[in-house]
């Protein structure tokens, strides 16, 4: 058994529930098959093995710690690690051949990626960050731009970053300050501040190219007077060398998990010459950077489903091995004890964390999939694609990451005190995990998002095509007998979560919007858990014709039957809280506006 994730599910859901293979059909992908695909998931795993899972704990013994001159000092061994993940292309894969990329689906690619999260999740920042800043760049900058920076970022030479958040303006984009002054030269002069950095200026890489966000003086007010800027702290210079372009890093934060990832602050233009790079338009800088923004929610949303499943494997793994305890039954104290895993309440504890890491995780391939889906389509199955694509991104990093966290703490829980200890990984997995509800915007952002523009995007596509996608799945199980009041069930909180939109809606149509926006996190609550019942079904259906087929070449009739046994436990203890959640959205009594701030104390 992997001691941080299971190659066997992640072949089940490759192959069997989302059929990967259906994408080498397509030119862009047509160089793979399925062996080779499975070949490059193995050589993640090999890498994360022998590199990354040591050192899990090393580096939250010894996290990334400010110099106290302009850098951040971090374990030697995160740039071996960085390296090694260049040389074998997990930073510039899935880039396309004429980037020097190898061109793979992102399905295949962000396998490789979860692997890494699951195995040490302070590491596989550093590489998304540098493959998202790159990617930006290629699909944005200019040809230039593209060979200065793009090949030593994938080569594991220079980092990527991205640098959105200011001090007096946190997740509020509109609000930012930082300047660019325009100058007769191909570059702009930046003076100001951006926090919570991650990658950071650490020590494990030469250069740092900081994609940045920033306002050309003159600019209009708000996000539509934002542009996107290169800045490396070292600037290339005619002659090939490199020249400290103003970029200071005044700190980094000290975090309560992820403490081997850099987070840092960093000053622009303290000695008036740092020197920015416009990429594409002034003033479309936000409208780039939501492509690495989206991408970088689907990427922590499937962090925070690696991590749920680290945690879910280390403690099934303390569940086989601890004995404690008697069954309720037995009155023999000379009977040896029983292991854990044989007491129902640790059942439930475990099958609590592996319904949401397991689904979260589908999801998560789901997500990738459509991205993948959008990117070799054309016309109106592209724009369908697409609109499928947005509406799950913030559903899969807000139901990851929120859920994730209690499957995390459910992991410390079934351990008991030993999972309070150091001694064991459960305890700063959980720790880790928390972060994730944070980056690429809160849990209240995500559901501002969902409810306030994805819902209602195009007239309520969105919503409708996603509706049709989980129909087409509540047919298929229909084909089998016992899964028919699992397909009634999920088809009734389909039906539930109308009834609320339509309920919300009248608030919008009178021009209410904060009270159609108050809960938008409840909304959220309720939308992950039929989603997710969405991706259990989709598991149980596919593990039902394994059984029907008597297919057992690839995984056991008990992984199929598990897999049903795990939808089943969640229409039964998760899915529920959809109800619940409906009952709090048209509840007429609002709560959450009050205007004396007394009522706090």
């Amino acid at each position: 058994m992997s001691r941080y994730t299971s190659m066997g599910f992640l072949r089940y859901l490759l192959f069997d529930v989302h059929h990967v293979e259906s994408l080498f059909a397509y030119d862009k992908f047509s160089h793979l098959d399925s062996e080779q695909a499975w070949m490059i998931i193995e050589s993640a795993k090999q890498l994360a093995d022998q590199e990354m899972y040591p050192f899990f704990k090393v580096f939250d013994e010894q996290p990334a710690t400010y110099d106290g001159n302009g850098g951040v000092k971090t374990h030697p061994q995160l740039k071996k690690i960085i390296q090694g993940a260049a040389a074998q292309s997990w930073i510039g894969g899935s880039a396309k051949f004429e980037h020097g990329g190898m061109q793979l689906p992102e399905m295949i690619f962000n396998t490789g990626q979860h692997i890494f999260q699951a195995a040490n999740n302070s590491v596989q920042g550093y590489l998304g960050l540098s493959t998202g800043a790159a990617d930006l760049i290629t699909s944005f900058g200019n040809q230039k731009q593209i060979d200065t920076y793009v090949p030593p970022i994938y080569e594991g030479r220079w980092q990527g970053t991205m640098a959105l958040t200011e001090p007096q303006a946190g997740s509020s984009l509109s609000d930012i300050i930082t300047t660019a002054k325009k100058t007769d030269k191909e570059y702009y002069l930046v003076k100001g501040q951006k926090i919570f950095i991650s990658g950071g200026q650490h020590e494990a890489a030469d250069n740092f190219i900081h994609l940045t966000l920033a306002r050309i003086e003159g600019a209009p007010a708000g996000v539509r007077g934002i542009s996107l800027f290169i800045i490396p702290k070292f600037r290339p210079t005619e002659d090939g060398s490199l020249c400290y372009n103003d970029v200071h890093c005044a700190g980094d934060f000290q975090k309560m998990g992820q403490r081997g990832y850099s987070t840092t602050h960093l000053s622009f233009g303290d000695n008036d010459d740092c020197r920015a790079f416009l990429v594409g338009e002034p003033h479309k800088g936000l409208s780039y950077m939501f492509q690495m923004m989206n991408g970088a929610r689907i990427s922590v949303g499937q962090c925070a489903a690696s991590v749920a499943m680290a945690a879910y494997q280390a403690s099934l793994q303390y569940c086989l091995e601890r004995p404690q305890g008697r069954s309720a039954s037995e009155k023999d104290p000379t009977i040896a004890p029983t292991l854990i895993i044989n007491h129902a309440d640790v059942q439930r504890m475990l099958f609590t964390q592996k319904s949401i890491a397991e689904g979260s995780l589908s999801l998560a391939l789901e997500c990738n999939k459509l991205y993948d889906q959008v990117h070799v389509s054309n016309g109106e199955e592209k724009e369908n694609y697409l609109l499928l694509l947005e509406i799950l991104t913030p559903i899969v990093k807000t139901y990851a990451s929120e859920q994730g966290s209690r499957s995390a703490a459910l992991a410390i829980q079934t351990l008991g005190g030993y999972g309070f200890t150091t001694d064991f990984p459960v305890q700063q997995l959980y720790r880790d995990l928390k972060i994730m509800s944070l980056y690429e915007g809160t849990t209240g952002i995500q559901s501002v998002d969902l409810l306030g523009r994805k819902v209602t995007m195009q007239n309520g596509k969105a919503v409708q095509l996603l509706m049709n996608s989980i129909t087409i799945d509540l047919k298929a199980s229909n084909d089998f007998e016992n899964l028919a009041p699992y397909s009634n069930a999920l088809d009734l909180e389909l039906k539930r979560m109308a009834k609320v939109l339509i309920h919300l809606s009248g608030f919008a149509m009178k021009g209410d919007i904060e009270r159609y926006l108050s809960d938008a996190t409840v909304f959220m609550e309720m939308a992950g858990h039929i989603i997710i019942a969405w991706q259990w079904l989709k598991m149980a259906v596919v593990a039902a014709q394994k059984i029907k087929d008597a297919n057992f070449k690839s995984n056991s009739l008990e992984f199929y039957q598990g897999k049903i046994h795990t939808m089943e436990f969640f229409f039964k203890y998760e899915l529920p809280h959809s109800e619940a959640c409906a009952k709090t959205l048209e509840d007429p009594h609002t709560l959450t506006n009050v205007k004396t701030y007394e009522m706090f104390q």
